[in-house]
């Protein structure tokens, strides 16, 4: 990164020696043929403004042509559109001062000077942002100065550019730089473009003198300061799904802010010379060099891609520039994972970068009073390791390189004394990874280390983040190395793999405290009862470390933890408690989300694949701090509700309880509950609404529901009503209960599933009886689409509303809610969830099970049930997931006969018709294959690209 006048060279113009992006003389030759004709002043403006224009269109399109065809990277190509508007401002320039306002004896006073600032004045100008531009002129702007300004500007915005502008006195322009650092910023990275070249000698020499490098403290601290707030308002992960490449964490913007106050502070014009200043080794300015390229290359892709300034990588764009820089899919990780992991790899370049290069601003600094930026405070020192404030430092180099067990070490202590660790450290640290070998990884002391961090009553994410960030951990744990910066490409996981792992070891500490006794109550009663911490945190740590690898990342990852887990000490049970905790771990929330917990047949099998209480503490603890940790929004009251229910029936089994018991029993037992809690009802009238219910409805609701059931039925059959709606808000599972009581009749699931989608409600889960009486009591539980309580007045009036008028044949859900297909974000399109039917008969006696996975839209539940429905299927219960912009609906099934569906060829019709109506119409089609040339253009760009992928 420099500030050369390179970009007025030959060399940019002919980049790729085919043609040249402009020739100003050629465009001066025309300019002044366009003068000789002597038109009126307003159609000789509107011939130099089409003149410029096709000289800017075409010299943009040459740019373009180079880059996507691969023969210039993106930092060529943004010095080439440096080199473009160079060349189209000094024609401009020119074309204003002597033929429109020409000044045959001009005065000293008279003098302007045209100086590129900001991103344009370094030289680099992405293919649609803004040009910043200073006109500078000696004490007092004059009328034929400010009439050249303005001539420009107009021009400048007819062309369609847009022009960040300043027109200020030499003068002026030192005192805004001292008082505004932003201000003083966009000067630092002056560069002479065309006009009187000693005025602006003179302006950058005064500022040389008098403003650069003067007081470089504060400079340092406004920077530090304006790059944190920065980063809180795009997000305070680099590990952001869809991140913002330029002023996001990791960003282009940091390595900016890197250059800026290396300029400021050791007066460099090119990062290369801050080895010479001890600041970067020759390692780090490639490390520097390389992120630049990438990031400028994909900030390039990204606005060419877009079409305009577009700074956020979205899901949409990531996929289509994936596969435009040459990634490809590979073993089990798509392109576009690719592409991101890259990408999270150079943004932690940078953030190395950044530590290192604050380190050394602080150790030299802090050497003389003058440029103190820290106070220096007593030094004391912890097991070898001094510490500066609160602060834990080394002597030097040597404390790795004899003992190399303290790269560890360092870290654990930093933990166990509640101190960071030094800038200058951390440093050291990075450069020193390499002594994290074989033999390191296989010391016991190391290990032992390693597991105590892991397992410390101290904020363990808090010290295992920080071992990430310096590259240690996925050093010292290859295994973990494989999933940092890994992207799962989809709506449901908000952040990296490696991210997630440790935000997950950061709740499961959080259940150990108590912290979340309210929204996970069981989890934090039953983690003090497991047996090993060790086994619980490694499982943690764990359960996600083959994603990215071929095959089933639950298999994969239990042969893993085979592995890893005798090297961290752990013994040979433990081994395989953890082995067998990674292969299970999606096993509690497969079951209690897509199967009935209320069917006892799904109970006992679940509870002979745990077999333990001990492995159910375990797997309860694991899955709430896996679900949890997936991101925002993704942990809620109905699921922690389904999880505590699934926890407790299968406690009873393990420990001898209900499944003992014969079905006729129970089913008494649940009888004999509410004839106990119908204490103001008759006999007769207890006897006769006991009658109403089928042993399938008395075994899936608890006495409560039930005595509200009886209570509801007994209202609408005294006073005759056709058709009964209840609504209560559920506070277990944070949901509203919505009751329907009507006569069954074919289709009616699917007609309360279309009214309620019209109405906005999304449901979560739904229960369907039908009474010996011939009446459906069909129980719905539901939330706002966006996951919001569904509990305003107004909304359940009009969900009542819309689901009389859809059973009186009123309401049309599908015409309505195609209205709505446009609703789905165009940056979710582009996810594809393939359409499929799943159909099971073993996992309970007394109903088919069907699954369908599709991608989630408006309507689709009911397009679903629709289709059911018209096969003849009656459905039992359903349970319905979102997994971001995948559904997950499970529904238990009989036929019209009451039996389950074994025939193959109604089985084939169930799967035919089911996949229609899980086809995406907004779905798009598959891109056409690449051209021979696309192919050798992306292929060029994947030879370029950096290896740390």
């Amino acid at each position: 990164m420099n500030n050369t006048t390179l970009l007025d060279s030959d060399a940019i113009a002919e980049v790729g020696g085919k043609r040249a992006i402009v020739h100003r003389a050629a465009l001066q030759a025309e300019l002044a043929k366009i003068a000789e004709l002597g038109l009126p002043q307003g159609e000789q403006r509107a011939r130099a403004l089409d003149l410029f224009r096709g000289a800017l269109d075409k010299g943009r399109a040459e740019v373009k042509r180079r880059f996507l065809e691969g023969e210039a990277d993106g930092h060529v190509t943004v010095r080439a559109n440096c080199f473009l508007i160079d060349q189209l401002l000094r024609v401009l320039f020119d074309h204003a001062t002597q033929r429109l306002y020409p000044l045959p004896n001009p005065s000293t006073g008279a003098r302007l000077s045209m100086v590129a600032t900001g991103g344009y004045g370094r030289g680099e100008l992405a293919p649609f942002s803004d040009v910043d531009l200073l006109f500078i002129y000696p004490y007092k702007l004059t009328a034929r100065s400010e009439q050249v300004i303005e001539e420009m500007l107009y021009f400048l915005w007819d062309l369609g550019l847009k022009v960040g502008h300043a027109a200020r006195s030499l003068d002026d322009c030192l005192r805004q730089a001292k008082a505004d650092v932003t201000i003083r910023t966009s000067m630092l990275e002056m560069r002479y473009l065309w006009g009187d070249q000693e005025l602006y000698q003179e302006f950058k020499k005064r500022y040389q003198e008098e403003i650069q490098g003067k007081d470089p403290a504060r400079f340092i601290e406004a920077k530090l300061a304006e790059r944190d707030i920065r980063h809180k308002k795009h997000g305070s992960s680099r590990y952001i799904l869809e991140p913002n490449i330029k002023e996001g964490k990791g960003g282009l913007r940091d390595l900016h802010t890197l250059f800026w106050i290396a300029k400021d502070v050791y007066r460099v014009d090119d990062i290369g010379r801050l080895v010479e200043k001890g600041v970067f080794t020759r390692a780090e300015v490639r490390k520097f060099e390389k992120a630049q390229e990438f990031l400028w290359s994909l900030r390039c892709q990204l606005h060419y891609e877009s079409g305009r300034a577009e700074e956020r990588l979205t899901f949409d764009l990531q996929k289509a520039i994936a596969e435009k820089m040459g990634y490809t899919a590979h073993a089990g990780t798509q392109e576009v994972e690719r592409l991101m992991k890259h990408y999270f790899l150079v943004a932690k370049d940078v953030g190395d970068l950044t530590r290192i290069f604050c380190s050394a601003l602080e150790a030299q600094h802090n050497r003389s009073s003058r440029f103190r930026l820290l106070p220096l405070a007593r030094r004391r020192s912890i097991s070898g390791f001094p510490v500066e404030g609160d602060r834990l430092n080394v002597k030097g180099p040597e404390t790795f390189e004899t003992e190399p067990r303290n790269l560890l070490r360092i870290f654990k202590l930093a933990q166990e004394n509640d101190l960071d660790i030094h800038p200058q450290a951390l440093q050291l640290v990075t450069r020193k990874l390499k002594l994290i070998n074989k033999a390191l990884r296989e010391d016991k002391e190391a290990n032992r280390l390693f597991l105590d961090m892991l397992t410390s009553r101290k904020d363990p994410e808090t010290t295992l983040r920080r071992l990430n960030e310096a590259g240690v951990f996925g050093r010292f744990l290859p295994d973990f190395g494989r999933v940092v910066a890994q992207m799962q490409y989809n709506m449901y996981h908000h952040y990296t793999v490696d991210e997630h792992t440790i935000y997950a070891i950061g709740i499961l500490h959080a259940i150990e405290e108590g912290r979340l006794k309210e929204e996970a109550p069981i989890a934090s009663e039953v983690v003090h009862k497991v047996l090993s911490r060790e086994v619980l945190y490694t499982a943690v740590l764990l359960h996600d470390i083959a994603k990215g690898r071929p095959g089933d990342h639950s298999i994969v990852g239990a042969e893993v933890a085979e592995k890893v887990c005798p090297r961290l000490g752990l013994s040979a049970e433990e081994t395989e408690t953890v082995s067998w905790l990674v292969r299970f771990h999606l096993l509690m929330s497969d079951t209690a989300f897509r199967r009935d917990i209320n069917d006892a047949k799904t109970i006992r099998d679940f509870a002979d694949k745990v077999q333990s209480m001990e492995r159910l503490r375990l797997l309860l603890v694991l899955t709430v701090a896996d679900i949890r940790a997936v991101g925002p929004g993704t942990w809620t009251a109905w699921k922690a509700a389904l999880l505590r229910d699934l926890y407790w029936q299968t406690e009873e089994v393990l420990a001898g309880g209900f499944a003992t018991e014969g079905r006729e029993a129970r089913v008494e037992q649940a009888k004999q509950a509410l004839r106990d809690a119908l204490t103001d009802w008759d006999e007769k009238e207890v006897e006769e609404h006991l009658k109403r219910g089928y042993a399938s409805y008395w075994l899936s609701c608890d006495t409560p529901t039930h005595l509200h059931h009886a209570q509801l039925v007994r209202e609408a059959e005294a006073r005759g009503q056709p058709l009964t709606i209840d609504t209560r808000v559920d506070e277990y599972r944070e949901a509203t209960e919505v009751t329907v009581y009507t006569a069954d009749h074919p289709g009616l699931f699917s007609r309360i599933t279309g009214a309620m989608a019209v109405a906005g409600a999304s449901i979560e889960a739904a229960r369907i009886f039908t009474l010996s009486n011939g009446m459906a009591l069909d129980v719905f539980w539901v939330r706002a689409a966006n996951g919001d309580p569904f509990d305003r007045p107004d909304k359940i009036a009009r969900l009542s509303a819309n689901i009389e008028r859809s059973l009186e044949g009123k309401l049309r859900p599908l015409t309505e809610l195609k209205q709505r297909q446009g609703s789905i974000p165009n940056r979710l399109k582009v996810f594809r969830v393939p359409p499929r039917v799943l159909v099971d008969n073993k996992a309970s006696n007394r109903h088919t099970i069907i699954e369908v996975n599709g991608r989630d839209r408006p309507g689709i539940l009911f397009q679903v049930t629709l289709a059911l429905s018209k096969l003849g299927l009656i459905i039992h219960s359903a349970m319905i997931s979102t997994y971001g912009v995948a559904v997950v609906d499970v529904f238990y099934v009989r036929d019209a006969l009451g039996g389950k569906i074994t025939d193959e060829g109604k089985l084939k019709r169930i799967r035919e018709k089911l996949m229609e109506a899980l086809r995406d119409p907004e779905c798009k089609p598959e891109e056409p294959k690449k051209t021979a040339k696309k192919k050798r253009a992306a292929a060029s760009r994947a030879k370029s690209r950096n290896a740390a992928e």
